[in-house]
């Protein structure tokens, strides 16, 4: 099984876009994806459009495109996210342990630009946001470091 035999091509507003059909996988009669859960599904999308032979293999996708309520025994799923997004309790100390590790490729010699997360990751900064100075002309230049210093010295996308 390949995955590119269950690429769809749909077009939205004049644009050609590249899909992974999971309801292919039940025209082929490999699983009745019509009676599975949302969610299951989302994780089917995934798994087909991951789909190597080496991480995510045939038998992976099965074993979740054939759904069951209960197994005899725990499965794995290879699960790739597109997108992580972190709250700023736990990002804070995620952007700090790669500023210390791009630091201390630096300091060996290597390139620091290639300490990266391996998906793009969004930090939501909602109430860590402290003013000290406000209303002035100098409130920047008053401003203590913070948060939004290091994510400007450090952006995740980089």
């Amino acid at each position: 099984m390949r995955n590119a035999d269950f690429i769809n091509h749909v077009n939205v507003q004049g644009i050609e876009y590249q899909i992974f059909d999971i309801n292919r996988l039940e025209e082929k009669g490999i699983a009745k994806i019509s009676r599975l859960p949302f969610s299951i599904k989302i994780l089917i999308e995934n798994l087909l459009r991951k789909l190597d032979g080496r991480i995510v293999r045939e038998e992976d996708l099965l074993n979740i495109a054939k759904w069951k309520k209960r197994y005899d025994a725990p499965i794995e799923i290879p699960y790739h996210p597109a997108r992580v997004l972190m709250q700023d309790f736990t990002g804070v100390p995620a952007v700090v342990d790669l500023a210390a590790m791009r630091d201390a490729v630096r300091d060996l010699g290597g390139d620091p630009g290639k300490i990266n997360p391996l998906v793009p990751v969004d930090l939501i900064v909602d109430h860590s946001v402290q003013v000290d100075y406000f209303g002035a002309s100098d409130a920047l230049t008053k401003r203590k470091p913070s948060v939004l210093s290091l994510i400007t010295m450090f952006p995740l996308d980089k």
